[in-house]
C-alpha cells in the first residue's frame, strides 16, 4: 500500500521517527545555546580570554620563565603540595599534580628546569574554583619540577626532583 506522501506504509513510522528525532535534537540544541546564558560561566570565559603568556613559554631557564611570567620569585611553602614520581620510567609522559590550601589562588604553573623551554603549563584559576591541577609533562632528562601558585599577590612554590630513566630500567 502506498500512502499520500508516496512512501510505502511500512516506511512511514521510521520516517516520522527520524523527523521527530531531528526536531527534538534541534530543540535541545537551542535550549543549550540560549538556556545556559544564566549559568555562572562568566569567570571561566574571562579566564579563557586572558592574554597568552607567549614570552614566558619561550624562556630556556626556569628562573627567567618565572620572572617573565610573574615578575618576581617565589617562596617555598608547605601549603603547596606537588605530587610527582621520584622515578619516571618514560620521560614522554610524567604525571604531576599540585594542590594547595591557600585562599584566593589566581594561577598555577609547572616548570621543568632542564627542558628546552622551562615553562611547561600555566593555568588561570577562576574565583571559587578548587586550586587543584594535574597534567602529564614531557621531560628531557632528570631534573627539578617546580610548581608555582599565585595567591593574594604572592608566589608560593614546591619543588621535586624527578629521575628520568632510559628505557625504563630504573638506572
Amino acid at each position: 500500500m502506498i500512502t499520500a506522501n508516496g512512501f510505502p506504509a511500512t516506511r512511514r513510522p521510521v520516517l516520522c521517527h527520524k523527523v521527530l528525532r531531528r526536531k527534538v535534537l534541534q530543540g535541545a540544541g537551542l535550549i543549550a545555546l540560549f538556556g545556559l546564558g544564566d549559568l555562572p560561566f562568566g569567570a571561566a570565559l574571562a579566564a579563557a580570554s586572558d592574554k597568552y603568556p607567549e614570552d614566558a613559554f619561550k624562556q630556556k631557564r626556569d628562573a627567567d620563565a618565572i620572572k617573565t611570567l610573574y615578575g618576581t620569585s617565589a617562596e617555598t611553602s608547605d601549603k603547596v603540595k606537588l605530587d610527582a614520581p621520584e622515578i619516571a620510567e618514560n620521560g614522554a609522559v610524567v604525571p604531576v599534580s599540585v594542590s594547595t590550601t591557600l585562599d584566593n589562588v589566581n594561577s598555577i604553573a609547572f616548570f621543568v628546569s632542564e627542558n628546552p623551554n622551562a615553562l611547561a603549563a600555566h593555568y588561570k584559576i577562576p574565583a571559587g574554583t578548587l586550586p587543584n591541577v594535574a597534567n602529564r609533562l614531557k621531560m628531557a632528562k632528570t631534573c627539578n619540577v617546580i610548581a608555582i601558585v599565585e595567591s593574594g599577590g604572592k608566589l608560593y612554590s614546591a619543588t621535586k626532583e624527578v629521575k628520568v630513566t632510559v628505557g625504563g630500567c630504573g638506572g
